[in-house]
């Protein structure tokens, strides 16, 4: 599961509209729309607004070796 999956699935777990979740969040509903779509390029600091309204947070994690 990748992030977007992750997040439309807690959004309609909470049965939140993508609209609901972009002005709980603070960010713009094409945010929210290219977020659920996996858009490569969307910012980390927003996708953690986002995630903390479920009061979760993306972090690095360092790759352990082999």
């Amino acid at each position: 599961m990748n992030i977007g999956e992750y997040l439309r699935a807690k959004r309609k777990l909470y049965n939140l509209s993508q609209i609901e979740l972009a002005e709980r969040a603070g960010v713009g509903i094409r945010f929210v729309r290219e977020l659920e779509q996996n858009k490569p390029t969307v910012q980390m600091d927003k996708v953690n607004q986002v995630l903390a309204l479920f009061g979760e947070e993306m972090q690095p994690v360092k790759i352990q070796n082999q």
